[in-house]
């Protein structure tokens, strides 16, 4: 297979799963199929990546925009999103941004690509709870909700995805705007104003995604919320720490999720070696899926959590992004999407994509075979 003629690729994909008219469901069939631990046609497929990424494949498949490129991927899902109408994003004279949400970042390029870090961190000098509160915060009028629906039946016009909606990190944008050293101290030195922060973006969110669902009039599938609590050996903190401080406020956005005018799925969120946390996501959380799964963290063996929690969790994610992609061969992708795909998606509970954003050192080739690999559950 020549990957630099896009016409012989574009063949290639839509021979196996890039046609809406392949297979015996449509997109959201199968992913309700799959969430309701029942087994359909072929695992669904999702697609997140940089967009370094995505230009390579809009070069490669010689296509003019992203949805042609999840088209042709086979891709099941697809997200929707809300227009910023805010003020406080800016460019600095520095060259540096600041983010809708008030984080202040500098983008910072490598061999491969461009990512952002933080320049510096906006709360980082507030010494009271006052301090917090006053200063000057997102307001959830700062996006617009009046197209959502529209969005969803644009997206479903010709064939019925299954979509979602992201809702920010309540721990992780929070440390982003005091700083991550400094957040983990004030969760034991200064816990008013820790708690002040992330109650405020909470209040944030419970406002935006009820807005959100009520506007998307049903059509909404699923909500993603995120906060990374675990890195490759172990977690970010104890589970007493996190069940005091971070797990009362998901509690609180997702009553508000589950309360909402229709009813939604809620995925959340968390790198790392969280399988101590996974039990209380589902009991006490009371998420639907998990994502993303990162397979060479501690104790994320696929096959142990789908033996753990499967029957009362869905899955999204696995592919390893650390090495198979990055370094694997073809071979070693289709692999390695083969076996979850058989592991994960047997009596449903899976959604197959990669374990966190495809990142722009991937080859094109591994790329395509994740996208290529049979999906039928044998």
């Amino acid at each position: 297979m020549d990957l630099s003629q896009p016409a012989e690729l574009r063949a290639l994909l839509e021979s196996r799963y890039g046609l809406a008219s392949v297979g015996d469901l449509s997109s959201w069939q199968r992913v309700e199929m799959a969430l309701e631990h029942r087994q359909p046609d072929r695992v669904p497929f999702d697609f997140w990546a940089v967009p370094e990424v995505w230009r390579t494949l809009r070069d490669a498949l010689g296509l003019p925009d992203d949805e042609s490129v999840l088209r042709l991927l086979g891709v099941d899902c697809r997200m929707v999103t809300t227009r910023y109408v805010g003020t406080k994003a800016r460019r600095l004279p520095d060259g540096t941004n600041i983010c809708p949400w008030g984080t202040h970042r500098r983008s910072v390029t490598n061999a491969f690509g461009t990512y952002e870090e933080y320049a510096s961190h906006p709360l980082a000098g507030a010494e009271s709870v006052a301090d917090v509160l006053n200063w000057d915060w997102a307001h959830p009028d700062d996006w617009d909700v009046a197209g959502v629906r529209l969005l969803c039946e644009r997206l479903n016009a010709e064939h019925r995805y299954h979509l979602r909606y992201e809702v920010g990190g309540i721990f992780e944008w929070a440390w982003a705007l005091r700083g991550f050293e400094r957040f983990l101290l004030d969760l034991v030195e200064k816990p008013t104003i820790a708690g002040a922060i992330m109650d405020r973006f909470t209040d944030i969110y419970v406002e935006n995604v009820t807005r959100v669902i009520e506007a998307a009039g049903g059509l909404l599938d699923m909500v993603y919320t995120y906060d990374d609590i675990g890195i490759q050996e172990g977690l970010l903190m104890s589970p007493r720490m996190w069940r005091r401080h971070i797990l009362p406020r998901h509690q609180r956005l997702n009553r508000a999720i589950r309360s909402a005018a229709h009813p939604v799925r809620i995925m959340y969120h968390s790198c790392g070696a969280i399988f101590p946390l996974i039990g209380p996501l589902v009991d006490e959380m009371r998420i639907d899926v998990l994502n993303p799964l990162q397979p060479r963290a501690a104790g994320m063996a696929p096959g142990r959590i789908k033996d753990e929690f499967g029957d009362r969790l869905a899955f999204h994610g696995g592919v390893d992004i650390q090495h198979t992609l990055p370094h694997g061969t073809p071979q070693d992708v289709e692999t390695e999407v083969r076996n979850l795909c058989q592991l994960l998606g047997r009596g449903g509970g899976y959604i197959c994509t990669s374990a966190h954003y495809l990142q722009a050192d991937t080859p094109l080739a591994n790329i395509v075979a994740l996208y290529t690999t049979p999906r039928e559950v044998s």
